[in-house]
């Protein structure tokens, strides 16, 4: 039925039916579902007040509001949603065991260790698997996810339990409470000396929101003020009643440090298992699971750590991973052994992706490389365009307060790139809830795994973005191109930093007393070792200057490899200089840090007090 017209232009009136979009529609999909002209539509938008093209991606709100004015209901698609009515496209069943009762075999539980900061998740891990992931991470934050299995003996019977480890701090909510809905059980770490914290609490209601059963973990009991009892109580309040209270839920006290009772912890989340639930799958049908992480490694491509949870992933599979796709070129255990094939509950770190997946993607196998294909590429594109809906409006952190009192600028537009995919979603996922009111908004316009490269500079350079590289830095000429341009390029190496300046620059509260100079970078030709100095870095000075006694960072393939460094010895020929500029060679001495190599980049800076503003 033709309608009278909105503003001068006839278009069909709906009755109120519905129209099903995907997030980042065109206006064009919108006229293929009412029949109409995709530019009378762009008229009635230009009516409304918005100078929208037929083929760009709008807005939720947008549609919504078209939908309104010409008395459709707009129903956004989730993207869970769209994603199942794809894979139906395809004759795929995700999530579901294929074939009755006498297919399922049991398998191990999947475990999430949860609790508040401190409270000695890590060091629990750590425990379990005789290993130390502490060392090596910045400010000794978990700062990217894994996944192991772990052996234990339970009434004379080996059994297998897979730990997926997660990040733990509150920034790392979203992750921690996807890993929950990975997971089978969740064991509750909480001090004994601390008791009941508040992400405690938040990680109890991630737990119980998963409808995953709880195993608590009293930890520090070795420790003074420490008491156990104390905390069965306070858990009681929040519906966890310990067992020898009357209630069932298994409290097992434990000290990560001293190793005490690990044992007791592993049996009783075994129990706990075969007491609540039924862990059972097909290990004969094609793998299904999902991604728990995921990064680019430079001799071996794109890599994935994905946790199977049906069927068993062989080599020469071909899967699909979010939006990557590849045929499985080799498989690794958590101990870098090559295996075969994986099972249900099985993690394995997976070779042979096109990219870099998303943490928290599912993966599957299909039986043609075309329909891999085919799936990741309508994920992507189905990406993109809720990517580009996400509306753009080039101001550093400092400048942000004046452009925002001026009515210049109302949101601040970030690209996030980091070491891998777990570390940025979950850093793009804590700094979109950061709660600043109504004055600011915060868009994250692109984010990435990998080096900051000129790409990214081009669209923080159109968008008035700041870019933030997380454990990596800028590589090639994006370094002179983000100078040349303006564009504020920040590096961090702990989540917590990038949050409070983000959060006090958008409060308008930024004042940074001090800021890093860069100095001069050099490129290590050759490694000469001595007896007496250790390792000498044969360099020669790629831009500006490197002085002795000031900071440095090294720098391998893109990444950030060690931080706090200092330039101990400085030499040009057989004689000790105090700098040396750029265009010549020399040698430098980085103290006590030796592990260097030869393409290696050492960046040198300082930090200069800086006036306040």
């Amino acid at each position: 039925m033709q309608a009278p017209s909105i503003g001068g232009v006839m278009l069909p009136r709906g009755n109120g039916q519905t129209v099903r979009l995907s997030r980042g529609a065109s206006l064009t999909d919108f006229a293929e579902k009412i029949n109409a002209n995709p530019a009378s539509l762009v008229q009635v938008m230009f009516n409304l007040g918005e100078m929208v093209t037929a083929t760009q991606s709008v807005s939720d709100e947008t549609l919504q509001l078209l939908g309104e004015e010409m008395n459709y209901v707009v129903q956004i698609v989730s993207p869970e949603e769209e994603d199942r009515e794809l894979l139906e496209s395809f004759d795929i069943e995700f999530g579901e065991d294929e074939g009755g009762e006498e297919f399922l075999a049991p398998r191990p539980p999947v475990v999430t260790v949860m609790g508040h900061v401190d409270h000695g998740k890590t060091r629990l891990l750590d425990a379990i698997r005789k290993t130390n992931v502490i060392e090596g991470e910045a400010g000794g934050i978990t700062q990217h996810i894994g996944a192991y299995q772990v052996a234990t003996e339970v009434n004379d019977e080996e059994r297998r339990i897979t730990f997926i480890d997660t990040p733990g701090h509150e920034a790392f909510t979203a992750m921690r409470a996807r890993g929950a809905k990975s997971t089978d059980i969740a064991i509750l770490v909480v001090a004994a000396n601390d008791g009941v914290m508040p992400q405690t609490i938040e990680a109890l209601n991630h737990a119980k929101a998963a409808d995953v059963p709880i195993v608590v973990a009293v930890n520090k009991i070795d420790v003074e003020g420490a008491d156990p009892t104390k905390v069965r109580g306070q858990l009681t309040e929040y519906g966890l009643v310990a067992e020898e209270y009357g209630g069932d839920t298994m409290f097992v006290n434990i000290s990560a440090k001293q190793g005490l009772h690990i044992d007791n912890l592993l049996e009783a989340v075994v129990l706990t298992a075969d007491a609540s639930l039924d862990l059972r799958a097909n290990p004969e049908q094609d793998a299904q699971g999902i991604a728990i992480e995921a990064h680019l490694d430079r001799g071996r491509g794109a890599v994935a750590t994905v946790l199977v949870q049906r069927g068993t992933l062989r080599v020469g599979d071909t899967m699909v991973v979010g939006d990557a796709y590849g045929r499985v070129r080799a498989m690794l255990d958590d101990k870098g052994e090559a295996l075969e094939e994986a099972g249900p509950s099985t993690p394995v770190l997976v070779l042979g992706l096109t990219n870099v997946p998303g943490a928290g993607d599912n993966f599957l196998v299909v039986d043609e490389d075309r329909t891999a294909r085919q799936i990741a590429e309508k994920r992507a594109a189905r990406e993109r365009n809720a990517a580009f809906a996400k509306r753009t409006r080039r101001v550093s952190l400092e400048d942000l307060d004046k452009v925002l009192k001026a009515g210049e600028v109302q949101q601040l537009n970030l690209i996030i790139k980091g070491d891998a995919s777990g570390s940025v979603e979950a850093l793009e996922s804590s700094l979109l809830q950061l709660d600043v009111g109504e004055e600011v908004d915060l868009r994250v316009l692109h984010r990435g795994v990998g080096a900051v490269t000129e790409t990214d500079i081009d669209l923080a350079t159109g968008s008035d973005a700041i870019v933030i590289g997380f454990n990596v830095r800028a590589e090639g000429r994006a370094t002179q191109m983000a100078e040349r341009e303006g564009v504020d390029v920040r590096y961090y190496s702990v989540i917590y930093q990038v949050i409070e300046e983000i959060e006090a620059a958008l409060k308008g509260m930024l004042k940074p007393e001090y800021e890093e100079v860069e100095l001069g970078t050099a490129e290590i030709r050759e490694v000469f070792r001595s007896s007496k100095l250790g390792n000498i870095a044969g360099v020669l000075i790629r831009s500006g200057e490197v002085k002795r006694n000031t900071k440095a960072r090294l720098i391998r393939d893109g990444k950030v490899v060690a931080e706090n460094l200092n330039i101990e010895g400085l030499r040009r020929f057989k004689d000790d200089v105090t700098e040396i500029r750029e265009g010549f060679e020399g040698g430098i001495n980085l103290g006590n840090f030796n592990d260097i190599k030869v393409d290696d980049v050492i960046a040198t800076y300082e930090m200069r007090e800086k006036p306040r503003g």
